[in-house]
């Protein structure tokens, strides 16, 4: 695999990604201006939480982790993929079916388990009630992981990154059918206290969209993975040899995935027992994974098929140069927005969410969290990084006893602090967890070789570009105190944003330019040759 194809794969990823965060956003802002922070909003966050926490433990956290690299070996040496892709399949199917079912009857008990502050009012009840109705998104979205997986390993991108491009758009028009009042006689779910709620019907109408956005993502990746040659039909599960092996090197990812997925169990809960943080929490959330999913996911799709593929064909120079332009990459891209995210965040939560049901103690609040998770942002995407490192070594035990590491590190800040400073503990256990988990990824690579380590060129420019960000963290503070007027002003606030986000932008490619942490020739070739 060429690094023409990394770069090419990398801004087609990068590219669906952002416009599928962008769609994101626009139905964030009408979830935030329909139901705001109250109890809609917040059951809407942690039923839809459900599903997506079991498929990053079982798909994405899991099976796919230990699937891509053995397809992607098997593609390589010319043995039995699509055989092996089938049988994964059938597995995954039988797998998730059971869960689903399992799920929906003890879903009062899941609800439990992800927001116990939730059971003295109307928010348990109304949470059980959308969970049971989105949790078979599960079994699409996670079937549609691997399929994923199939499609990056064959160096196919566009697909599987524009799949989430339809869960949004789907949940805006659900949203934008909801509030033109279409369809009246479809009942409103409510709690069986029968409290007429705010956003009520916006509820409804999300929960359904959620269902119908899975199967069609589902539909939209099996076709891709068909015309690619690689059709999946269902069949009965078998315990072959290799699907042994499959398990026994998903098992310990799945167990660093359910530790991961404790760690945001541990937030919610704590959030739970304060009204509205659930809700601060999910939107900062949202905020902070733009550019984490735009650049360091993007970069860890692309990079475990290409690292498995080298280390394949026994590429161990080829496999450095991509595990460090995948590092400079993100780092160079993510630092920036990070420094963003803590510097300007109250303008970036007032202007894109204050508005309807959202105010200004929701804005504060919200920022709070934002900045917290801004200061994240860099561990978060180095994880995305490094991780792949021993995946596509077939190691997957070494991430599992790092991440319960740091689920105690995580646990005991969220938990301890909460008494003290409420719930931003949440937010601080997440960002201080994701730091040790870096630094346990980072000293533990090293007993790979020195192919997995970082070449000169990204311990040269990693400084120029802390020094860069530093230069446009003063520009934004000084551009930020001149616009205070205007971003307080409804007809300018907008406008005023899109300067600071500008001034923040040419502030860091000019210095990072001039440093040398970046060069510009460099982004417009790899722009040429993708």
């Amino acid at each position: 695999m060429k690094p023409i194809r990394f770069l090419s794969g990398l801004l087609t990823v990068g590219g669906w990604t952002m416009a599928s965060r962008v769609m994101g956003f626009v139905r964030d802002l009408l979830i935030a201006a329909t139901m705001g922070s109250g109890p809609v909003g917040q059951a809407f966050m942690v039923a839809f939480a459900l599903p997506n926490m079991f498929r990053r433990f079982f798909a994405e956290g899991s099976l796919n982790m230990a699937f891509v690299p053995l397809f992607s070996k098997k593609l390589e040496r010319g043995e039995d993929a699509q055989g092996f892709a089938t049988e994964a399949f059938a597995g995954l199917s039988a797998i998730l079916t059971a869960l689903s079912i399992l799920a929906i009857v003890f879903m009062p008990g899941l609800v439990f388990a992800m927001a116990s502050g939730f059971v003295a009012d109307e928010r348990f009840a109304l949470t059980v009630i959308y969970g049971r109705i989105c949790f078979f998104y599960i079994l699409f979205i996670s079937l549609g992981a691997l399929l994923s997986g199939i499609l990056n390993a064959l160096g196919h991108f566009a697909a599987a990154a524009a799949a989430p491009v339809l869960l949004n758009v789907i949940l805006i028009a659900a949203l934008l059918l909801a509030e033109s009042g279409l369809f009246p006689d479809i009942p409103v779910i409510t709690p069986d206290t029968g409290s007429d709620l705010l956003g009520a019907r916006h509820g409804t109408f999300l929960v359904w969209g959620v269902l119908i956005a899975g199967a069609a993502q589902f539909a939209v990746l099996w076709k891709a993975a068909a015309q690619a040659g690689y059709p999946m039909r269902l069949t009965r599960p078998r315990l072959t040899p290799e699907m042994k092996r499959l398990f026994i090197l998903a098992l310990p990812a799945a167990l660093a995935g359910g530790v991961v997925q404790i760690n945001l169990l541990v937030g919610r809960q704590v959030a739970s027992f304060f009204d509205g943080a659930v809700f601060w929490l999910g939107m900062a959330d949202r905020l902070y994974q733009l550019p984490l999913g735009v650049i360091a996911i993007a970069v860890g799709i692309v990079l475990l098929p290409d690292l498995s593929r080298r280390l394949g064909a026994g590429d161990l120079e080829g496999s450095r140069h991509a595990f460090s332009r995948a590092g400079e990459i993100s780092l160079a891209l993510t630092l920036p927005a990070a420094v963003a995210l803590c510097v300007i965040p109250t303008p970036l939560v007032s202007v894109l969410y204050e508005r309807g049901a959202f105010n200004a103690d929701d804005t504060r609040a919200t920022a709070i969290a934002v900045a917290i998770y801004g200061a994240g942002l860099p561990a978060f995407a180095l994880q995305k990084v490094l991780q792949p490192l021993f995946y596509a070594h077939e190691d997957s035990k070494s991430p599992f006893r790092y991440a319960l590491v740091a689920m105690v590190v995580n646990a005991a800040l969220a938990i301890g602090l909460a008494p003290l400073i409420g719930w931003p503990a949440a937010a601080i256990g997440t960002t201080l967890a994701g730091w040790a988990l870096v630094a346990l990824l980072y000293f533990g690579s090293r007993k790979m070789g020195e192919h997995a380590q970082f070449d000169q060129r990204f311990r040269t420019r990693l400084p120029r570009q802390l020094l860069a960000c530093g230069v446009m963290a003063l520009c934004l503070l000084g551009m930020s105190l001149v616009l205070t007027t205007a971003l307080n002003t409804p007809t300018l606030r907008y406008g005023a944003l899109a300067l600071l986000v500008v001034t923040g932008a040419v502030s860091y490619f000019a210095a990072a330019h001039i440093l040398g942490a970046l060069r510009i020739t460099e982004l417009k070739s790899a722009l040429r040759r993708g």
